[in-house]
């Protein structure tokens, strides 16, 4: 019987979808399934893109561990590919590659002073408070007055982990380095930006409810932001989930505090809708000052227009969360302007012709852009996992398919690669460094210590 050796690179929901959904479907031929990973642990954005404070969200790495733990599908993490394993060396050892490496960039926001000091991308603070080993341990929480660019979930993520108070994160799996940083944050006021209106945000009623339970964090919404026109109202009535955002925000319009009436809380959490960021002003250090926006109003099509009115607010810190960004991969196509490799239904396409390329494939973030959450994956998967079923006259003829060869070959480089049996060494450890502390895990960040305990060194 024919055999397909499949690489994966990327040990993400993304990736590892992909590797269940194709061992699970039916097809005339065994499959071998390799996942290489460039960090030493696996599951992507769920260990590292979620704040700790998400144990519910997190919940996805226990459906992820049973494929893995099946025992069916090799993992090699702290394996960059480029780098370490190459194209070249796939071509080598696998029928084909599915790339499921995601969206781990900030998007641009073009705006004169977005590159003050003091003002970063979310992408890169969310990757500080999950213990992203390759992020510095340290970060600059100096600021009293904050500001969060953007409507969708990690701008509240964002918003939470600034306004939240740290000790009270401690059940949780924050980082020791983390909760010390954030235990020192002399913030006051964090203040949340929307382009459009209330009825318009991207964010979930989950993660908007989670906010107004924040332990001494007075909500503060405006008044002026809830003239909705016509087509808000139609929304409202129409959409379950922006009925329930709309009566969380209406609640709250009646809670101390709101329109900067003052509440008893020792922080507050700003919402501001209708404004477009205009510019983040400086002082003459160089440093963020304040942010200045335009007031918008609806276009009657669905948009926003400005109104010419500007404000401005003081801020010491901006945090832009307007949307993640795909990283280009080594002799892989890549669509500069769109964030994402070339595809058509999960199948690469060259960037100069249009055509297709066989043995390469795409799934998750980096085939489709960073929206959709994470249940979307699966139905991604199932599409670029069903072409690379019925692409089998196209596959490669690998010189040295053996299962052998990808462990000797890594060893015969120096590459310190872990597998499954040492994230589950890995697992063990924070969990046990957090059990005294009757805390979830305490999670190690430095990656040569991971590798340490993952390879039982």
């Amino acid at each position: 019987m024919t055999k397909l050796r499949l690489a994966i690179v990327g040990a993400g929901p993304a990736g590892i979808y992909a590797a269940d959904i194709l061992l699970k479907a039916e097809r005339e031929f065994d499959v071998s399934i390799d996942l290489f990973e460039q960090l030493p642990a696996p599951y992507g954005l769920v260990r590292y893109g979620v704040a700790p404070d998400h144990p519910r969200i997190k919940g996805v790495i226990t459906a992820l561990r049973e494929v893995l733990d099946r025992g069916d599908i090799r993992i090699f993490g702290n394996v960059d590919f480029g780098t370490d394993i190459t194209l070249d060396d796939l071509k080598q050892h696998y029928n084909a590659v599915i790339f499921a490496t995601g969206a781990i960039r900030d998007a641009d926001l073009d705006i004169p002073g977005i590159d003050a000091k003091g003002s970063y991308g979310a992408a890169d603070f969310v990757s500080w408070f999950d213990g992203h080993p390759d992020v510095p341990r340290e970060w600059p929480l100096e600021a009293e007055s904050v500001a969060v660019i953007g409507n969708g979930n990690v701008a509240l993520d964002v918003t939470r982990m600034l306004a939240k108070h740290a000790d009270d994160l401690l059940p949780t799996e924050v980082p020791d380095n983390v909760y010390q940083g954030l235990k020192a944050s002399p913030v006051t006021d964090v203040h949340v930006f929307g382009r459009r209106g209330p009825a318009q945000v991207k964010f979930t009623p989950l993660e908007l409810r989670e906010l107004g339970e924040l332990r001494d964090v007075d909500m503060v919404v405006y008044d002026e932001d809830f003239d909705y026109d016509e087509a808000s109202l139609t929304a409202i009535q129409t959409n379950k989930q922006v009925k329930v955002i709309d009566r969380v925000l209406q609640q709250w319009r009646t809670r101390p505090g709101v329109n900067n009436a003052g509440g008893e809380a020792s922080r507050r959490l700003h919402l501001h809708f209708w404004a477009k960021p205009v510019e983040v002003v400086t002082d003459a250090d160089g440093r963020v000052a304040a942010f200045r926006y335009e007031r918008t109003k609806p276009d009657a099509e669905g948009g926003v227009i400005g109104t010419g009115e500007i404000r401005e607010v003081a801020i010491q810190a901006i945090y832009r969360a307007v949307g993640y960004f795909g990283s280009p991969l080594a002799d892989v196509p890549f669509d500069e302007r769109h964030g994402v490799i070339p595809n058509h239904e999960g199948q690469v396409l060259a960037s100069d012709s249009n055509e297709r390329i066989p043995g390469l494939y795409a799934t998750g973030w980096i085939k489709r852009g960073p929206v959709g959450l994470i249940g979307h994956t699966k139905s991604d998967a199932m599409e670029t996992v069903r072409h690379v079923i019925n692409d089998q006259a196209e596959w490669w003829r690998p010189a040295h398919p053996e299962e052998e060869a990808i462990p000797a070959l890594l060893a015969e480089r120096g590459v310190r690669w872990t597998d499954l049996a040492g994230w589950h060494r890995l697992d063990e450890h924070e969990i046990a460094l957090g059990a005294p502390h009757e805390r979830a895990r305490i999670k190690v960040v430095p990656r040569d210590e991971m590798i340490r305990v993952s390879r039982g060194e």
